[in-house]
């Protein structure tokens, strides 16, 4: 017996088909960056699946309960709150801007964009070539740690409590040729994201916006700070976290580099410091 499954068409974009008999949305404007919005992807038992599904995914995997260790990382903060240069909530909030527009933040939504691209096209020397180059640009051994650990664990994560087959083929293929994938945290979500059907127009800002929630959680306990002063902050930083994540879609790999030297200093310094509660 065949059922038929009539699913509405986008308001604003084209629908194609596709050859595994799912449907791709493609939204206007995006079809020329490669940006594409699945209506319906086939989950791993071949069952169709909803755009919506993917999104609910991508919370689970972003929420500081996932198990990649995020809460014990503060990408150098800590060491900025002993040195007295992030004291008060402004303080916090002006710091993790800079780094979100002018250092980590920003290297890793262009990284992030180009890991996805090359993921969604399945196309796997592109995706080593970022996946080896997020790792070599790490300043320091705590950064090149937090985001090596954390990345290892989210794909160990995501590959076994959500197996699918774009993903473990992506997977076994980095494998084939590192052995040991030398993953970062942004590339990691941005395969799998990719592999899954998630638009990068969405998997990118969230990433991003989880990043300075982590920081941010990292300063309200370390600085203290109160939890409503931090939800602020977060608030705040919102319109940096979208225009971070549009720049990181257009940009490419030439593009690459940063000036929150402050930040990168601090994580050295963080190397050392005797007194620690994070890693970073």
């Amino acid at each position: 017996m065949t059922t038929l499954t009539t699913m509405p068409m986008p308001a604003n974009g084209t629908a194609i088909g596709m050859a595994d008999g799912g449907i791709r949305a493609v939204p206007e404007g995006d079809a020329s960056t490669g940006v594409a919005v699945h209506a319906a992807v086939s989950g791993p038992d071949g069952t169709p699946r909803a755009a919506s599904a993917g999104l609910l995914d991508l919370m689970v995997w972003l929420s500081p309960a996932f198990p990649v260790g995020g809460f014990t990382y503060s990408h150098g903060l800590e060491w900025a709150i002993e040195d007295g240069s992030v004291a008060t909530a402004p303080d916090l909030e002006a710091w993790l801007a800079d780094v979100l527009r002018h250092g980590a933040g920003r290297n890793d939504a262009i990284l992030f964009a180009a890991a996805w691209r090359a993921a969604a096209g399945g196309d796997v020397a592109a995706l080593a070539d970022v996946v080896e180059l997020a790792a070599a640009l790490q300043p320091t051994r705590e950064r090149r740690l937090e985001a090596s650990q954390q990345g290892a664990a989210f794909v160990k994560a995501v590959t076994d409590a959500w197996p699918h087959d774009a993903m473990a083929a992506l997977v076994a293929a980095l494998q084939a040729r590192f052995g040991t994938v030398p993953w970062t945290y942004a590339v990691a979500v941005a395969t799998a994201s990719a592999a899954h059907g998630i638009a990068l127009a969405d998997a990118l800002p969230a990433t991003l916006q989880a990043f300075a929630a982590n920081v941010i959680s990292a300063g309200v306990r370390a600085i203290p700070l109160g939890q409503t002063d931090g939800l602020r902050i977060l608030r705040r930083l919102g319109p940096v976290v979208s225009a971070v994540a549009a720049e990181g879609q257009v940009a490419g790999l030439d593009d690459l580099g940063g000036a929150a030297v402050r930040a990168d200093i601090a994580s050295m310094k963080h190397e050392t410091q005797y007194t620690r509660l994070f890693r970073s």
